[in-house]
């Protein structure tokens, strides 16, 4: 299985589609497939980004 999430970076804004009352998250690393995302609602979580595809937030 491929990671579906290896191009998001520090800093970007990210929603898990799963889990919309976790609001919007911004991602603190990606390593190795580990993503740890900030999460408004929901505060730090790490998952597996080969097991969920997060949905990139436009911050404008």
């Amino acid at each position: 299985m491929t990671d579906l999430n290896e191009f998001l970076e520090p800093g970007m804004l990210v929603r898990h589609p799963g889990q919309p009352d976790w609001g919007i998250g911004q991602v603190q690393s990606n390593i190795g497939g580990k993503i740890t995302v900030n999460f408004r609602e929901a505060g730090k979580v790490v998952m597996d980004g080969r097991s969920v595809f997060l949905e990139t937030v436009n911050n404008s």
